[in-house]
């Protein structure tokens, strides 16, 4: 039994950028969603931790934890050896990001799950959650997303256990 908590943070970490998501579970509404560097995601979760403490609020950050499975390739059959080692420097890269993020939070006494990533099962490119599926069930002020502004969302949505509800594709 998970415990329940007022605020879900996601993130989906990334070298350049990591998606970041609050989602206030009372309302069941994504309210910040953005995409930050390393050292502004530190300055906003202290912040959103210290005010969640001053509130007496409920907190947790949820960050994908993509080096917690074992097979986690990306390379394909048509991929030379330069391409390749470069996929998996930038995996290490990403990895390395989350791994950071995870130990600032215990740093800061923020409470930190470490997730694995979610199955991939949409309708956008790589099987990845597009715009249009994410606003069906979860509401998010922004028109537009990134991959891992929505990514994060989708893990703070799964992991508050909100039901998913997407209509059927056409065509």
């Amino acid at each position: 039994m998970r415990t329940k908590y007022d605020i879900i943070v996601g993130i989906d970490p990334d070298v350049d950028k990591s998606g970041y998501a609050v989602l206030k579970c009372n309302e069941r509404k994504v309210s910040t969603l953005d995409a930050l560097g390393f050292f502004q995601l530190q300055a906003y979760l202290t912040a959103l931790a210290d005010r969640a403490r001053n509130l007496d609020v409920s907190l947790v950050v949820v960050v994908e934890a993509s080096w917690m499975i074992q097979a986690n390739w990306h390379v394909n059959q048509y991929d030379r050896r330069n391409r390749a080692a470069a996929k998996g420097y930038d995996v290490g890269r990403n990895h390395q990001v989350g791994k950071l993020i995870v130990e600032m939070c215990k740093v800061n006494g923020i409470p930190v799950v470490e997730h694995i990533p979610l199955r991939k099962c949409w309708a956008g490119k790589d099987r990845k959650i597009t715009h249009e599926e994410l606003t069906q069930f979860c509401p998010v002020d922004k028109t537009r997303t990134n991959q891992e502004m929505r990514d994060a969302a989708l893990l703070a949505w799964c992991y508050a256990d909100f039901p998913i509800r997407v209509n059927p594709r056409k065509g």
